[in-house]
């Protein structure tokens, strides 16, 4: 295939087993949790029928098992443009970030400014908030516009001072759904000593993401967003691991990857955690015979299709949706016009009904979504958008048809 061909949608689709379980369902839920591919499903069978054994002994099924987890260590270091020793697995995106935060409550103190978003997640906002606050440390938000739900750079950049040690954000967030630059917010922490957390959670499953050319310190998403396990990875980078205090067991003190996780590590879903690398691989060879390069290089290519692919299909429910006069959608109300990926998260609200009787109907028409605050409760109030009230969420990814993108349109009508 060309550089300009579309994405193969039924090569995509037939890695994908729930498809055989959707009937005339449509769904629209991804940002809660994608579809795992088949090579995820196949990878954990693997490991539970062949090598379901504490790993790293000596014997045969032991010492695979252990071979399947660095395997997946390695493999992942590479898609994210890092080093094995700063890949790090934990129980879920929640729990890694409320270790970390636990780790920098130990080096923050009083003087120290940690910049936080209203834009976040509550599960990396409120774990980092806490932290500074039981240190001592000044809490600064860099507050998102009440009208856009985006946050503005240069308003970032004024409040960075030389006292700045952590700042915190969302890749993307889980209703407003546009990228933010993670790259320049890097670029300007850093030049007054700070440390960048990035949340990817809601980013990632549009692109793996080179968390080294972004240059981030902490790069935190969820395995089962990324068509995978359910775990979290975080990317620990610049020699951050080395700083921050042992949370895990004394006698771990030394090893990078259990510094960061008190729990002893799931070892089937590590092991099987790569294996949607496998399949991006996979889609990588079939458009690109010729590609070559690194793991990294696979990622970065698949991705700018995904997101080719999201982009078009994003700005037809837009359009619909901007179309409702009843209808406000937060965030960007285009795709095309966006200079970074505005991801195909769209959250609105209704001004006659409640978002819970929107969603109820959009399920009863063969929608699968949701409504709710989706843990974004800073936000939504920032917004003018009552939090127990919540929004419609309707979250969609690569493997979305057109014609799943026009039932959902269909289903909107009064």
């Amino acid at each position: 295939m060309s550089n300009d061909a579309p994405l193969d949608l039924d090569l995509v689709r037939a890695q994908f087993p729930a498809f055989d379980n959707e009937g005339g369902n449509t769904f629209f839920e991804n940002a809660a949790g994608s579809f795992a591919c088949r090579q995820t499903i196949d990878a954990l069978t693997r490991y539970y029928t062949e090598t379901k054994v504490q790993p790293y002994s000596a014997y045969a099924a032991s010492a695979a098992a252990g071979a399947a987890m660095d395997r997946a260590r390695a493999r992942w270091a590479e898609a994210l443009g890092v080093t094995d020793d700063e890949v790090v697995f934990g129980p879920s995106t929640s729990a890694n970030t409320y270790v970390l935060a636990n780790a920098f409550a130990d080096v923050l103190g009083p003087g120290d400014e940690v910049v936080v978003t209203n834009q976040d997640h509550e599960a990396n906002t409120g774990a980092i908030r806490r932290a500074a606050e039981r240190a001592g440390a000044a809490v600064v938000e860099w507050p998102i516009d009440p009208e856009s739900g985006l946050l503005d750079i240069d308003e970032f950049a004024v409040l960075l001072t030389d006292r700045t040690r952590v700042v915190t954000l969302p890749h993307a967030s889980n209703i407003i759904g546009q990228e933010n630059d993670v790259a320049r917010v890097c670029a300007l922490a850093h030049g007054v000593g700070a440390r960048v957390v990035v949340d990817g959670v809601a980013f990632a499953p549009h692109g793996i993401p080179d968390v080294a050319a972004l240059d981030a310190d902490v790069y935190l998403f969820s395995l089962y967003k990324t068509y995978s396990v359910h775990q979290g990875l975080m990317a620990v980078r610049n020699g951050l691991l080395d700083e921050l205090p042992n949370q895990g067991h004394f006698f771990n003190a030394e090893a990078p990857d259990k510094r960061l996780n008190p729990a002893g590590p799931d070892h089937a879903q590590v092991a099987a955690s790569a294996a949607v690398l496998d399949y991006i691989e996979l889609l990588d060879a079939a458009h690109e015979p010729n590609g070559g390069g690194s793991l990294g290089a696979a990622c970065r290519r698949v991705a700018d299709r995904w997101q080719a692919h999201e982009t078009a299909l994003t700005a037809e429910l837009l359009a619909a949706l901007a179309a409702m006069e009843e209808v406000r959608v937060l965030g960007p109300t285009s795709a095309h016009e966006q200079a970074l990926h505005r991801c195909p998260t769209l959250a609105f609200v209704s001004r006659n009904e409640s978002s819970a009787t929107v969603s109820n109907r959009l399920v009863e028409r063969g929608i699968k979504t949701n409504s709710g605050h989706f843990y974004a409760w800073r936000l939504l109030d920032a917004m003018g958008v009552d939090p127990e009230e919540g929004v419609v969420r309707l979250s969609f990814v690569h493997y979305t048809r057109q014609s799943d993108v026009e039932h959902a349109i269909a289903a909107l009508e009064p």
